[in-house]
């Protein structure tokens, strides 16, 4: 049943972040007077489908490992596109997502990532609108001996309010920005007694063991915060600093991406499938605020990657639109065709690592006594 619960877990979330996603592209694209032919949350065999009025099969399909939106005129779910395009009428081109202005198609293809960012929004504008917004001051409560903060010269009493170049709002933000940079080198800007100061020091790695015996490194600066505090927001305020914590986690999800090409990172830190399951079915029993919490950073996540200037991914289409922009016409068909080809054996690539990753830490695991 444990187990059960973490497939569960793991298909709710995902299907939801999926469905929003391609509800993003979907919902501009019919704007625009787009047919939209299939609506599909999963690939592989149909489990259940149904035809809406306007023609579009709307399906959920057995591999919850994504979705798409098939637009009139595509040749694949992929949305390449279809060589009969040249023979249809005036009145099926203006339906053809193909033949819409540069604008236009760019709009809907961002829409899908923006939808993930807007549902982040919407999310957490619920919480603090519900539940309040609560969170621990940035105020420096005590100081782990031998530390990094230590090193750095911070005491007790003082509030953190830069980290390099990230503001610091709270201490969840201090938390998350020493989590995603261990062993990296870090300026702490902080206030004591009135005077801004600033200190220096290197952010230490540590090694944990997650409760399914996953062993996974990340930074500890050694200070704590214990000074709660809560804050009753209304429906526009909530919607405010869910947009400003969005805002947060796009560009601390942008920092860690870089630190990986950079190589500050290791790709074996890198999980699939297996590790987002198993962190949502450790979140579920937790209760359902915490899931809530997940689904908003895994969104941010979806969002963020998808923007990202590969050919296949969103941010691919969006740069040979840029490149569109910038010529005056579309690119070659044989170096989109090229481009997509390199974006697929970038995702396999990334895909089987990831996998990779996910094996050996389910070897390790069963192998232990």
């Amino acid at each position: 049943m444990g187990f059960l619960s973490y497939v569960i877990s793991f298909v709710g979330v995902f299907s939801v972040l999926v469905f929003f996603h391609e509800l993003g592209h979907f919902w501009v694209a019919r704007r625009f007077g787009v047919k939209i032919d299939v609506f599909s949350v999963g690939f592989g065999p149909t489990l259940w489908q149904r035809t809406d009025k306007k023609g579009t099969e709307w399906r959920v399909s057995a591999i919850p490992l994504g979705g798409y939106v098939k637009f009139f005129g595509d040749a694949n779910e992929a949305s390449a596109p279809s060589p009969e395009m040249a023979g249809l009428s005036d009145e099926e081109k203006a339906q053809c997502f193909q033949f819409k202005p540069l604008r236009q198609r760019a709009l809907i293809v961002a829409a899908g990532p923006f939808a993930n960012f807007a549902l982040a929004i919407v999310l957490l504008a619920l919480v603090f609108a519900i539940n309040g917004q609560s969170y621990t001051s940035p105020v420096i409560t005590a100081i782990a001996p031998d530390s990094p903060a230590q090193e750095a010269g911070l005491m007790a009493g003082d509030e953190i309010v830069q980290m390099n170049d990230f503001n610091v709002t709270t201490f969840e933000d201090v938390a998350a920005f020493a989590q995603i940079n261990a062993n990296q080198a870090v300026t702490i800007t902080y206030i004591r007694d009135g005077k801004v100061q600033r200190g220096q020091t290197v952010i230490a790695a540590v090694t944990y063991e997650t409760p399914l015996g996953r062993t996974e490194q990340i930074g500890r600066l050694g200070v704590h915060g214990d000074k709660r505090e809560f804050v009753e927001r209304g429906p526009l305020e909530a919607i405010w600093y869910g947009t400003v914590e969005t805002g947060d986690y796009i560009v601390l999800t942008l920092q860690s991406l870089g630190q990986f090409v950079t190589g500050q990172r290791s790709f074996k830190e890198l999980g699939g499938p297996l590790k987002i399951g198993e962190i949502a079915g450790e979140v579920a029993q937790q209760g359902l605020l915490p899931l809530v919490m997940l689904t908003v950073l895994l969104s941010i996540n979806l969002g963020v990657i998808n923007l990202l200037p590969v050919p296949m991914l969103d941010g691919g289409h969006l740069l040979f639109y840029a490149f569109e922009a910038v010529r005056r016409k579309p690119l070659g068909e044989r170096t989109q065709e090229y481009g997509f080809r390199i974006g697929v054996a970038a995702i396999l690539t990334l895909m089987l690592a990831v996998t990779w990753n996910d094996v050996i830490s389910l070897i390790d695991r069963l192998g232990t006594p």
